[in-house]
């Protein structure tokens, strides 16, 4: 198979890097500059595959507007054909070494506050540009070792306004507006970054309008508990900004991602402030 594959449309194959749904990333050499990017390649193998290509060239033609540091880039897509139907994508991107924020290592509180604020200012300049990225999660957000993060799989990215067909989303992550198949907006992406930041404090999920079943197939019932009752070390402000992000109104959640930014601001300086000052005063008594 790895021979196979080692020359792929104008790329040739270093490693295989990642996988998603129904594709694989790897990292590959773009032989026309000679430069390294991440390379997604989908096959089509059955019909449901469609539905992939679709969130694969939306994702290319969302990536092209959006010029930001911390969303990932996309450069090229290109479609292999079979007997005049498209058999196979391929799209170029950014290469970016880190893991998800699933596969990596325990964040501080301050490191959580930090990565978050990134990823609120990525998604802001979505908004600026018209668009809701509508599906971040942890497994969605790529960390480096320097700290610094890239917002990726812009697939169920839309138009600010958009009502969507059928339900997109990911259960434990999902807004109630996506569920019920509302108009999608900047709020839509604020519910999602609170259920993400709610797994990152707690560890745990915060309950959604999909809900958990058991072995029976049976919905079981969850209560919401705020993330400071659940780890009483997290402090209340930064505990109801989470919850804030998370009411089922969105009309009830913070208005734009710069409140949010802002509230994240007012924590960071808070808690760096607190240890300036302690060290003061460590320095005062010796």
């Amino acid at each position: 198979m790895a021979k196979d594959i080692l020359n792929v449309g104008g790329f040739t194959i270093i490693k295989r890097i990642g996988t998603g749904a129904r594709s694989t990333i790897y990292m590959a050499t773009d032989e026309q500059d000679k430069t390294n990017v991440a390379l997604k390649r989908v096959i089509f193998e059955r019909p449901e595959d469609s539905r992939i290509f679709e969130q694969t060239e939306t994702e290319y033609k969302v990536a092209r507007r959006i010029d930001h540091p911390y969303v990932r880039k996309c450069y090229k897509l290109k479609k292999i054909r079979n007997m005049f139907k498209v058999k196979e994508l391929l799209l170029s991107m950014e290469l970016f070494e880190g893991k998800t924020l699933e596969e990596g290592p325990t964040l501080s509180l301050v490191d959580v506050l930090l990565v978050f604020r990134m990823v609120a200012t990525g998604l802001n300049s979505m908004h600026q540009h018209g668009f809701v990225h509508c599906d971040i999660k942890p497994n969605n957000i790529l960390m480096g070792k320097s700290g610094a993060i890239k917002i990726i799989d812009l697939g169920q990215s839309c138009k600010i306004g958009t009502t969507k067909q059928r339900i997109q989303g990911t259960p434990d992550y999902i807004a109630p507006e996506q569920v019920r198949r509302k108009p999608l907006g900047p709020k839509t992406d604020i519910f999602n970054l609170g259920a993400t930041m709610y797994w990152a404090l707690t560890g745990k999920s915060v309950p959604t309008l999909i809900p958990k079943k058991d072995s029976f197939g049976l919905a079981v019932p969850q209560p919401r508990r705020a993330p400071h009752e659940l780890k009483k070390r997290i402090p209340l402000g930064i505990s109801k900004l989470v919850m804030d992000c998370v009411e089922d109104n969105p009309v009830e959640r913070p208005r734009n991602m710069m409140t949010v930014i802002s509230r994240l601001d007012l924590m960071i300086h808070s808690i760096f402030g607190g240890k300036i000052k302690t060290n003061k005063n460590a320095s005062n008594n010796n």
